[in-house]
C-alpha cells in the first residue's frame, strides 16, 4: 500500500466507526423512547379501561357514598374547583408581579439573583414540604384543617411557575418596543401594561394554565391542610373535600364501589390535565406565530 492511499483508508475506517456508533446510539434512543411510551400506553390503557366504565351522570350529581354503597364525586369535584380557583386567584397576581420585577425593573440587580434562586428551589420542592410548611403556619395555630390552608398551599405551588413563565416571556419582548415607548415619553408602568404584557400575553396565559395543571392532581399538601370532607361543604373555615384526596383514600379502601370511583376520578383529573396542556401548547404556538 502506497503512502498516498493511507489517509484515504484511515478516513474510511474512521467514517465507518462513526456510522456504527451513530447506529448504536440511534437504536438505544429509539428503544428508550419505545420503552417509555410503552409504559405510558399501558398506564393510560388501564386508566381508560377501569375509569370509563364508571363514568355516568351520577358521578357528577351525587355525593361520595358510605362504605359499600353507590354514589358519585360531586362534593370533591366542587371542592377541587374551589381550591384550585382560589389558589390561582391568590398565586397568579403575586407571580406576575414578581416576574415583572425580575424582567423589567431588577433584571441586573443582585436581589433578583436571590429571588431567582429561591424561585428555582420552590419549583423543584416536593409538594409535601409545602404542605407541612402551611400546616405549621396556618393549621396548627388555628387548631383545625381548613379550605383556606389548602388554597394557600396550592397557591405557593402556583407562584414559582407563574414567576418563571412571566419573566421568560417578558424577557423575550424586544427591547426596541421599550425604547420606542420611552422615546414618546411613555412611563415604564404604562409601557409594561400596554406593550410588554400584550406582547407576552399568550406566554403568560400558558404559564398560568401549566400551573393549574400542576396543582390539579396534588394530594400531599391537601392532606396536611384541607384534609377531606365526606359530606357536602363549601365552608372554607372547615375541612373541604378534594378529588385527589378522595382518589387516594378510595384507592386504598377494600370496597369495590370506592375503588371504582377512584379510577373514575383519576380519569377525570387526567382528562382535565390533558385538556389544559393542549390549550397551553396551542396558546404557546399562537404566541410564537404572532
Amino acid at each position: 500500500m502506497s503512502y498516498a492511499s493511507k489517509p484515504h483508508t484511515m478516513n474510511a475506517s474512521l467514517y465507518n466507526a462513526r456510522r456504527r456508533k451513530n447506529a448504536v446510539t440511534k437504536f438505544l434512543a429509539v428503544a428508550a423512547t419505545l420503552f417509555g411510551l410503552g409504559w405510558l400506553v399501558l398506564i393510560l390503557g388501564e386508566l381508560l379501561w377501569r375509569g370509563v366504565g364508571g363514568l355516568s351522570p351520577s358521578v357528577f350529581t351525587e355525593m361520595t357514598p358510605p362504605p359499600g354503597a353507590a354514589g358519585g364525586l360531586l362534593n370533591p369535584i366542587v371542592g377541587s374547583l374551589i381550591l384550585t380557583t382560589l389558589a390561582v386567584v391568590i398565586g397568579t397576581p403575586i407571580g406576575i408581579l414578581a416576574g415583572t420585577y425580575l424582567a423589567e425593573y431588577g433584571r441586573h440587580e443582585k436581589i433578583s439573583s436571590v429571588v431567582r434562586f429561591i424561585n428555582d428551589i420552590l419549583l423543584i420542592a416536593p409538594s409535601i414540604v409545602i404542605g407541612l410548611f402551611v400546616y405549621e403556619i396556618m393549621v396548627a395555630p388555628m387548631g383545625h384543617f381548613s379550605g383556606w390552608a389548602g388554597a394557600i398551599a396550592l397557591a405557593v405551588i402556583v407562584i414559582p411557575v407563574v414567576v418563571r413563565t412571566t419573566e421568560d416571556m417578558l424577557t423575550l419582548v424586544p427591547d426596541a418596543l421599550r425604547e420606542a415607548a420611552a422615546s414618546i415619553g411613555l412611563p415604564r408602568a404604562y409601557m409594561i401594561t400596554r406593550i410588554a404584557y400584550r406582547a407576552a400575553r399568550a406566554g403568560i396565559l400558558t404559564g398560568i394554565l401549566l400551573a393549574v395543571a400542576r396543582i390539579s392532581g396534588e394530594t400531599a399538601p391537601l392532606l396536611f391542610t384541607a384534609l377531606n370532607n365526606q359530606f357536602w361543604s363549601v365552608n372554607l373555615n372547615g375541612q373541604v373535600a378534594s378529588l385527589p384526596v378522595v382518589i387516594f383514600q378510595f384507592a386504598l379502601s377494600p370496597y369495590a364501589e370506592w375503588q371504582k370511583l377512584a379510577w373514575t376520578g383519576a380519569l377525570i383529573i387526567t382528562l382535565t390535565v390533558l385538556t389544559l396542556s393542549i390549550i397551553a401548547r396551542t396558546l404557546a404556538s399562537t404566541g410564537k406565530q404572532s
